[in-house]
């Protein structure tokens, strides 16, 4: 996939990513994860992981090929530890029926920082990211990243309309349910479905407007470990 025209591209393997991936894994072994959604097949892992601010953990530097694509943090926070386990997903029991179908049929596809909120989960850009860095720390192919290549450009459309003429620190205030239902919709009718599986070494970059999601379980063992940055910017410069 190509970075600018698809918003979302995997990084080939590279030593330096590999390094840091092992040192990151040692540290997520370290981390209870008894607490898990999703009938215990997914433990979400915010602010997990204890690098450092400039992103590396236990003495290995965070550098790779993703440099020279976006604008990096000058400080970095700590990563989300993204598992999924065997059977992803199972039905939680405060969850609705039409929760779990969108779960399990939509890959639970959605736009990061942009928030439900109450009863009725109604939808507020809570946090503008810069980019979405995942970084692998294990070698699972099952339950992989879900794209919507292009998705990017929709949702790029959408919001600067939806945003107009109102204050860039404003934008939280605005319920945006419908506007981002309708564009999730499109989302899905345009732009191809695509699975993203990667390895630890390889690392996936993802445009912040980009729809993306996680893939049922499909076989095999183990567990399916992800590092994800999110670094937030300025409002200003969100669309």
């Amino acid at each position: 996939m190509n970075w600018v025209k698809d918003g979302c591209v995997r990084l080939p393997w590279d030593a330096r990513v590999a390094r840091w991936a092992e040192a990151a894994s040692r540290d997520v072994a370290r981390l209870d994860t008894s607490e898990r959604r999703h009938g215990g097949t997914w433990f979400v892992g915010v602010d997990a992981l204890r690098n450092s601010h400039d992103g590396s953990i236990d003495g290995a530097p965070l550098t790779g090929p993703w440099e020279g694509l976006v604008d990096l943090p000058t400080r970095w926070h700590q990563a989300q530890v993204s598992i999924v386990y065997q059977g992803y997903p199972r039905r939680d029991v405060d969850m609705t029926e039409a929760a779990f179908r969108y779960l399990a049929n939509r890959d639970a596809a959605h736009l990061d920082g942009l928030l439900p909120e109450g009863p009725r989960k109604r939808r507020h850009l809570r946090e503008t990211h810069g980019f979405v860095l995942g970084l692998p720390l294990s070698d699972v192919a099952a339950s992989p990243l879900v794209v919507w290549p292009g998705s990017h450009r929709i949702i790029t459309s959408v919001f600067r309309d939806a945003f107009e003429g109102v204050a860039p620190h404003n934008y939280g205030d605005l319920d945006v349910t419908e506007i981002y239902q309708s564009a999730r919709k499109r989302v899905f009718e345009d732009c191809p479905r695509v699975e993203m599986p990667a390895k630890k070494g390889e690392a996936t970059l993802l445009h912040r407007h980009l729809i993306h999601g996680v893939a049922p379980w499909s076989g095999g063992a183990g567990v399916r470990a992800i590092a994800y940055f999110r670094p937030l910017i300025d409002p200003q410069h969100w669309l």
